[in-house]
């Protein structure tokens, strides 16, 4: 039996009502980031594998598809993460003095899910400022990522909070080769804490106790003041749990009904970001709505390393996970060949309203949308009346 109507495994359609509304949230949001000054850009699905894979980790490298150019025989691959992208534009294409700000919004392929039940056709909206080493450009765009869950009516969101820096501080001038590194990473991630204990243990007694330390380091803001004491006193550690706090603060005073949190063992993306990273959630929620953070070396692979910031989310799960969009309200009007009934018809629409005309032959079936007006003739004019009701 022909099965040429199965989709691949983690592929699915978009059918109309979650479209519409993944389609209204792509707007609120794209209006939001213009509202910050974004500029739009809209990179190409496929590039040069060795410019979609510059100077990101072994894990985006196993989740892009990757396939061989029929012109130039050169080896091509389907974006995975669209911000190496924007960070080629910015080297490139723009070469700005100052600050570029840019969004984007557009889908991704994966190789592999990222989850159990995760989509491999993502629909990534993200932001990135390029240019300002400073932690106005972070908090700005934290601030715009709890707008996107906000405008997509995500109860209760929690920002959970950590820094790069903390961890390198820690194993600053030790002679460790990339498999121990990865070994250790890989235990904080997992919070192994008998794994991290027997990778560690060749390790001085001070970083022996770090590594410990970190994975009972997450929670509100008592996590950083245990932090202070527990964790060497040395520069990069101390400036980025100072610098964590000054962001916990900001976002507290703006956003006061999000749950701001810190986890200085999340490993995700150590390899990627330089600074400060976050991860937004909803109540209750055990994988992240969004993720974004600091990553200054995002350029260097194009010749221009410039400070960047910024973030990203899957519109489609954000959309899933909102808050649920009333039926679209609309006209009904009968289908006819009289000009004024297809005048009228043409002048709704062009005010913006929704008119659905019944076919002949057909009732009203149109589940997308709540027909609670309808377009009914009054002497020589089509007038607007609530549904049903009867025109003076």
């Amino acid at each position: 039996m022909s099965s040429a109507w199965l989709l691949p495994e983690h592929i699915a359609d978009v059918l109309p009502v979650e479209a519409r509304r993944i389609e209204e949230l792509r707007r609120r949001l794209l209006d939001r980031a213009h509202g910050y000054g974004y500029e739009l850009v809209a990179p190409p699905m496929l590039e040069h594998l060795e410019s979609l894979l510059s100077g990101t980790g072994h894990e985006l490298d196993l989740r892009t598809f990757k396939l061989v150019d029929q012109l130039s025989g050169r080896s091509l691959g389907l974006r995975a993460d669209t911000t190496i992208q924007a960070a080629r534009i910015d080297a490139h294409l723009l070469n700005r003095d100052g600050v570029t700000r840019l969004c984007y919004c557009g889908p991704v392929l994966h190789t592999r899910p990222s989850g159990l039940y995760g989509n491999r056709e993502p629909l990534q909206f993200g932001a990135e400022v390029f240019g300002h080493a400073g932690l106005e450009a972070d908090l700005e765009v934290l601030d715009l990522a709890v707008d996107c869950l906000t405008l997509a009516g995500i109860a209760e969101p929690v920002i959970d909070l950590a820094d790069a820096r903390i961890v390198r501080g820690v194993l600053a001038g030790l002679p460790l080769d990339a498999n121990a590194l990865t070994g250790l990473v890989e235990a904080l991630a997992k919070k192994d804490a008998a794994t991290l204990a027997a990778r560690s243990a060749p390790l001085p007694a001070e970083t022996r106790d770090a590594l410990g330390a970190l994975l009972q380091l997450y929670g509100s803001d008592e996590v950083l003041g245990a932090a202070r004491e527990r964790l060497p006193q040395r520069p990069l550690v101390q400036d980025a749990i100072e610098q964590l706090a000054w962001l916990g603060s900001h976002l507290r005073s703006a956003h006061p009904g999000v749950r701001v949190g810190f986890d200085l063992s999340d490993m995700s993306g150590y390899t990627y970001y330089s600074g400060a990273r976050f991860a937004l959630y909803g109540a209750g929620a055990t994988d992240p709505l969004a993720r974004g953070g600091r990553y200054d070396e995002v350029g260097a692979a194009f010749g221009r390393s410039r400070p960047a910031a910024g973030f990203s989310l899957d519109l489609k799960a954000l959309a899933a996970a909102g808050r649920p969009m009333p039926a679209a309200s609309a006209i009904q009007a009968p289908w006819g060949e009289d000009a004024s009934l297809r005048a009228a018809v043409r002048a709704l629409r062009d005010a913006g309203e929704v008119v659905v005309a019944v076919l002949p032959g057909h009732a009203i079936e149109s589940a997308g949308f709540r027909c609670d007006r309808q377009l009914v003739p009054v002497g020589d004019r089509w007038v607007v009346t609530a549904r049903d009701a009867q025109p003076d």
